[in-house]
């Protein structure tokens, strides 16, 4: 299994008057570790665009445990990793450990998609490409 990690220290900025993280700071940064994730296999966003036909793989599924909190100077490790492929979608799992303690668990389901051929405006899934899935599997 492919796991990709961040590390972020707590600023002032993620948190909430008491000190400790806003909760859709979570999601903002489960975005971009699955970005990341991605990116750690040779799959930036930019390439992926040009290589598949691709738009993106937007979001249809979010949520999370939380179980511990994460306070103004921690610092924090996320781990990202895929627990599933299907034909045109995929489940992220993403586990944020504050001092070596999981303390948040994150799930998505992203759905990859392409313009739709009907009408440029609006977007359709797609089979995720072989190459795509190769990468995870290979490693």
């Amino acid at each position: 299994m492919i796991v990709a990690t961040r590390r972020i220290e707590i600023e002032w900025g993620h948190c909430d008057p008491a000190g400790i993280v806003f909760n859709p700071r979570f999601f903002e940064w489960f975005d971009h570790c699955t970005a990341g994730l991605f990116a750690h296999v040779g799959l930036r966003k930019h390439e992926m665009i040009k290589a598949f036909d691709f738009v993106g793989f937007p979001l249809v599924e979010s949520r999370a445990k939380f179980l511990r909190p994460a306070k103004f100077g921690d610092i924090v490790v996320i781990e990202s990793s895929i627990a599933e492929f299907r034909r045109s979608s995929f489940d992220v799992n993403h586990r944020l450990l504050n001092g070596g303690e999981l303390a948040v668990e994150g799930f998505e389901t992203r759905v990859w998609s392409g313009r739709h051929p009907d009408d440029p405006h609006r977007l359709k899934s797609q089979p995720i490409p072989d190459a795509v899935i190769a990468k995870f599997r290979d490693g």
